[in-house]
């Protein structure tokens, strides 16, 4: 009777995070979705806490505590600016624990010699992915925490030795198969796995970080559903396959918005320093210009259409207030603002629309790309706030430039642009861009939450 009413509420669980997933598709419905994941969580664990199967609480009750002490002010008191560093801090840890229930799950199946061949593979799996995604998620963490390098670390045949330690990998794991109480193949699996992790993320740069996260994800999702076939328990298969597969099909939509192939986003070092790129610098010509606020703000004040063009560098600001309030000033002024946001834009997927629904800016103002771009012909002012790569022309004018091809936002068609850029450096991509140095555009340099706090106070004046 128990049994049966734990797999009726697994089967509701399942539906609830179905369900979710669609809500999730939709700004309006998202938060919705949200809620319904929750619950369907809440339902799972705990059809799970009455499973006959487990013999004491008490450690049970130390996890639930421990985990809500760390849990909560991750949730609560994270900026929405650090989040894609917080994910990626989250999937590790999500994937350390599939990793020490496999170690677990396999050192029990040892000592009571009850390990069979189909059990092995899925603990093998389980704990080579898993393991990969625990150093991989850090690396990530350590990237967009900025306590790592952002640009790729590289080596001479880097792709070839991460190629073969992942076969090695894959042939321990065959072996493990044959054998299963050989342990020291079980080792090597979680070694390399936790090695693949460092190496695989450690060439991609700090721009192609999104990918890398929503990939994460998607392994994160693999390890759980071997942890399910281990443990026999449906829910774990179940929302492990739907993590896995959204993930991975969320990094191939991301893959095809910055025009590159999987392939070069996890291979390609985008970022390095290469002739490439040298050639991309050769091709900008031409001198910033620097424009003052208050000439900034006369020229938002007195347009009929501004757009708004949000980026990473409105993210490490904590600018979206200042943002808000600029949108509402001029909107009293009769000015038609509007919110262009790049797909990738960003450090991971949905930044933007994540933050300036945090500052409580409607959905209906936010446009995709897809959308808005037709539109920057008709726009007075382009106002680009701490982006680069997604609104540089090069992407679609020099062919030696590395992303070139890359799906762009038309600012460069609006009537002017004014450009927010703490300074004449370069993006995260390393490319330079030729949109800054454009006739129509001027350039306001500063801190942004700072630089648009002066912006609001002179379209008050003006």
């Amino acid at each position: 009777m128990i049994a049966t009413g734990i797999q009726i509420a697994y089967l509701s669980s399942a539906a609830l995070f179905v369900l979710a997933l669609r809500a999730l598709g939709q700004p309006t419905t998202a938060r919705r979705g949200m809620q319904m994941a929750a619950f369907g969580m809440l339902v799972a664990v705990c059809a799970t806490l009455v499973d006959q199967r487990i013999v004491s609480y008490e450690w049970l009750i130390v996890g639930l505590v421990a985990g809500g002490l760390i849990g909560y002010p991750l949730g609560m008191w994270v900026p929405m600016t650090a989040m894609p560093q917080r994910i990626a801090f989250s999937h590790a840890f999500g994937a350390l624990a599939a990793t020490l229930v496999g170690v677990g799950e396999y050192l029990h199946g040892f000592h009571e010699e009850t390990l069979s061949h189909g059990q092995t593979v899925a603990l093998g799996f389980e704990v080579f992915f898993g393991a990969l995604t625990v150093t991989g998620s850090l690396m990530a963490f350590g990237k967009l925490q900025e306590l790592l390098p952002g640009a790729p670390i590289t080596f001479r045949g880097q792709n070839v030795f991460n190629l073969a330690l992942f076969a090695a990998g894959v042939v321990c794991l065959v072996w493990l198969v044959v054998s299963p109480y050989d342990t020291a193949f079980f080792i090597a699996i979680l070694a390399i796995g936790l090695a693949v992790g460092v190496l695989m993320v450690l060439p991609i740069g700090g721009a192609d970080m999104p990918v890398v996260v929503s990939l994460l994800n998607s392994y994160a999702g693999l390890a759980a559903v071997a942890t399910g076939f281990a443990l026999d328990n449906n829910i774990l298969i179940v929302v492990g396959a739907l993590d896995g597969a959204s993930g991975f099909i969320l990094s191939m939509a991301m893959s095809k918005a910055m025009n590159r192939s999987f392939a070069n986003v996890l291979f390609g070092a985008f970022g390095a320093e290469t002739g490439g790129a040298d050639a991309a610098q050769d091709g900008v010509a031409g001198e910033m210009m620097p424009i003052d606020a208050d000439d900034a703000a006369l020229r938002l004040a007195f347009a009929r259409r501004v757009i708004i063009v949000p980026g990473y560098g409105l993210a490490v600001a904590q600018a979206q207030h200042q943002v808000r309030e600029l949108a509402d000033l001029l909107e009293k002024r009769d000015v038609d603002v509007r919110f262009a946001i790049h797909p990738v834009a960003g450090r991971m997927p949905g930044h933007m629309n994540v933050l300036l629904a945090e500052a409580g800016i409607s959905y209906d103002k936010l446009f995709d790309m897809e959308d808005i771009n037709e539109r920057f012909s008709d726009a007075d002012v382009a106002l680009v706030i701490g982006a680069n790569d997604v609104v540089n022309p090069a992407a679609r004018t020099n062919r030696s430039s590395p992303i070139y091809g890359m799906p762009i936002l038309n600012v460069q068609d609006a009537k002017s642009v004014i450009v927010l850029k703490r300074g004449r450096g370069k993006g995260f991509s390393g490319v330079e861009n030729e949109l800054f140095v454009s006739p129509k555009t001027s350039m306001l340099f500063g801190d942004a939450k700072q630089s648009i706090n002066k912006l609001c106070a002179e379209v008050k004046q003006a």
